[in-house]
């Protein structure tokens, strides 16, 4: 069942991304950013760590989840190391993900030849 719930969750979190793109004719980069803020706010309020718990990889795979993991960076950090901490928290908790990103993008932009 809880294969059933993660395509569920993932699937309607994608809808929403499309309904950005043809609805509201939103660019990409404004999708984007607007699906990391509404994982972030969602995060905030502390409602999306039991979507986690309930929905799995259909709550971790989408970019909303990226929102989630600076904001429990953030207050994790700031919890131990007060205002500096909502900083380097954000940070600390997404580089691995950010810095395999960009290698992966560089070995693959040397392997194979864009087209254009």
């Amino acid at each position: 069942m809880i294969f059933f719930w993660a395509f569920l969750i993932g699937g309607l979190i994608c809808v929403i991304g499309q309904i950005m793109f043809d609805v509201f004719k939103l660019t990409p980069a404004h999708t984007l950013s607007g699906m990391v803020v509404a994982g972030a706010i969602i995060s905030g309020f502390g409602w999306y760590q039991p979507l986690v718990n309930f929905a799995g990889a259909g709550a971790t795979v989408p970019i909303t989840s990226f929102g989630n993991a600076l904001v429990q960076g953030a207050m994790a950090e700031a919890q131990a190391h007060g205002l500096i901490g909502v900083v380097t928290g954000m940070f600390e908790v997404t580089s691995s993900g950010i810095s395999a990103a960009i290698v992966f993008g560089f070995v693959g932009a040397l392997l194979f030849k864009p087209k254009g």
